[in-house]
């Protein structure tokens, strides 16, 4: 009764489909080797291209156990489009729906409880510009109450509004989102804005005083991140890297 159920898709989906289910398991394979994931909460979703339709972890199933083939393909709705050997958790479904609906320009969506993320979401001030790594989140961040557990669908419309066209999003008292135009650029921003959050709650434990830096250069980090990483993230250099990790650990992510 505790055994996994298996199945294997990849004769059975279009080689674009493939490809997303890869690598958006091998990106839940990558959260949970760097800790950043919570038993079988919370969410990491991504749209196949040409389609509006999404992949979404099964709910029940641990990060380190999910595969491309039990990814479940859901429509906007959260309705289970590719049988019923799965099924998804539709509270955890409402904040992905919510951004998928208004947001057609990202692929991914990528919702964590991270301790750091969430303790940066319930400090008054929010993220800090402390360190070169919240540069990259605080160009594009917003931030939303906390309502609850998130089944109320009239929060997706406070939700869409708070987000706006900005990549980072910290819920208050609950957690940290990015996302992106592709799987990889979703999973570095995510990767920035964790240690932008850890590295500020190390300075606030030191109690020493910290340096600021200046607007003038928060509000040009976005353009000088374009030259540095190669693109708005980072993602379309560090994200080959990242699959080849996620191989190493453990292939079978790719079944």
């Amino acid at each position: 009764m505790y055994e996994l159920l298996e199945r294997n898709l990849k004769e059975k989906v279009s080689e674009i489909e493939w490809q997303t289910r890869v690598d958006l398991a091998a990106c839940y394979r990558l959260v949970a080797d760097f800790g950043w994931d919570d038993l079988i909460y919370t969410h990491i979703s991504a749209r196949i291209e040409g389609t509006e339709h999404f992949l979404i972890n099964a709910f029940g199933v641990a990060f380190d156990e999910v595969t491309a083939s039990n990814l479940v393909k859901i429509d906007i709705d959260g309705n289970v489009l590719d049988g019923g050997e799965f099924e998804i958790n539709p509270a955890g479904f409402t904040i992905h729906s919510a951004i998928h609906q208004v947001r057609h320009d990202a692929q991914c969506v990528m919702h964590l409880h991270t301790n750091s993320t969430i303790a940066v979401a319930s400090q008054k001030q929010g993220l800090l510009p402390l360190s070169q790594y919240s540069m990259f989140s605080m160009a594009s961040m917003s931030y939303h109450d906390y309502e609850g557990l998130a089944v109320n669908p009239d929060e997706k419309k406070r939700l869409q509004q708070n987000l706006g066209t900005n990549n980072h999003l910290l819920l208050r008292n609950h957690g940290g989102l990015t996302l992106g135009a592709t799987i990889g650029d979703a999973f570095m921003r995510m990767y920035d804005l964790n240690r932008a959050c850890e590295i500020q709650l190390m300075l606030q434990a030191a109690g020493q005083d910290t340096i600021s830096i200046p607007q003038a250069i928060v509000d040009n980090i976005f353009a000088q991140a374009k030259i540095v990483h190669t693109g708005s993230t980072g993602g379309q250099k560090s994200w080959p890297a990242m699959i080849r990790k996620a191989y190493r650990l453990d292939p079978s992510f790719a079944t």
